[in-house]
Formats: structure tokens, C-alpha cells, sequence
């Protein structure tokens, strides 16, 4: 592990994340930044039930745990990733002290099993999958996701610019798509 991101902002801002060596294609600071400007500009954030998907160091969970979200949890298949959120995870709750820390979870197990077992709802979930990741993959967690989604919650997929918008399932409504370079983010709201 070396260290090369941060929380940006909240009780654990300025907290270095480490990240893994391999395997993991993390958010840059700048599109999270945008990210979350974006979530505090429409209060997504403040005690929020936050479900981070393919989560890897656990930046975005982590993040939004550090600006107010009541509970985060990370799920992230490979475990030297898992281990790495994990020691993340501590980070930031050590930041909060003993006093309004939220409640962050780690699930080390695929996305679509982690479905089989969650517990929601959820107001605000982040699926970073990997680019390589088949649209078909991304289509199949977005309908297995949509169940477990607090009305009116909002969704954000990180895919690659040249990726085609994701085939949203009944009950999710495309709201718009911000691009960043190689990168694009995709919202979509649970009716």
C-alpha cells in the first residue's frame, strides 16, 4: 500500500487514504470533489444510508461518511483491497472521535452476492465498477440494486467516458451525466 488520496473534506478531512498497489482503479481527487460538490449541493449526504459498490481503498464511502452520512457500507470482492478499506475505514472513524462517528460496514464479497444478504435501504449508493466490467454486469447490479432503494435515493455510476449510459431498470430515472476527462458519472434517481 502507499498513500495517495485524501478525504477532502468533513470530520476526517485531510486524512491520507492508502490505496492498494493493484487491482483497483481509483476516483481521482478532482472527480470526487466534483462528486460531492455536487451530493452537498442537493444535501444528499447529511444521515444518509450510504452503500459503496466495488468499493476498493473505499474513497467515496469513506468520503461521505467524513461529510455526514449516518452509516457507509463498503463492498469490495478482493480482499487485499478489503483490507485496505478496512484500514480506511478505521482511519476516518478514529477522526470522529468517540462522538458522531458514523457507522461504516465492510462486506468482502462479489457485488451480486452482497445483494442475497443486504439490508437496506439505501439513500445513496456509489457503483464504481471496473471498466471492463460488461454493460450487461452493470445492468444486471442496477436491477438487483433497485430493491434495496430508499424512495427518492440517488444512485452514482462511475464508468469510462466511452462507456454507453447504463441500462437503468424500472423505478430508477436518469437525471444526468457529468464527464471528467477519461471518466464519467451517471445519476439516476429511485422513483
Amino acid at each position: 500500500m502507499w498513500r495517495v488520496t485524501r478525504i477532502i473534506a468533513g470530520a476526517a478531512g485531510r486524512v491520507a487514504l492508502a490505496v492498494p498497489k493493484a487491482g483497483t482503479r481509483p476516483t481521482s481527487d478532482r472527480v470526487r470533489e466534483a462528486l460531492f460538490s455536487t451530493l452537498e449541493a442537493r444535501d444528499a449526504l447529511r444521515g444518509a444510508r450510504v452503500l459503496d459498490l466495488y468499493a476498493g481503498s473505499g474513497a467515496l464511502g469513506l468520503e461521505a461518511a467524513s461529510r455526514g452520512a449516518a452509516s457507509v457500507v463498503l463492498v469490495e470482492k478482493n480482499p487485499a483491497a478489503a483490507r485496505v478499506a478496512k484500514t480506511n475505514a478505521g482511519l476516518v472513524a478514529r477522526a470522529f472521535g468517540r462522538s458522531d462517528a458514523p457507522q461504516i460496514a465492510l462486506r468482502t464479497t462479489p457485488v451480486r452476492s452482497y445483494f442475497g444478504s443486504a439490508a437496506g435501504p439505501f439513500d445513496l449508493v456509489f457503483s464504481d465498477p471496473p471498466y471492463e466490467l460488461g454493460e450487461s454486469d452493470v445492468a444486471a447490479d442496477l436491477a438487483a440494486l433497485a430493491p434495496l432503494l430508499a424512495p427518492g435515493a440517488l444512485v452514482v455510476v462511475e464508468r469510462s467516458a466511452r462507456s454507453p449510459e447504463p441500462a437503468w431498470p424500472a423505478g430508477l430515472v436518469p437525471e444526468r451525466v457529468k464527464g471528467y476527462g477519461e471518466t464519467a458519472l451517471w445519476f439516476a434517481v429511485h422513483d
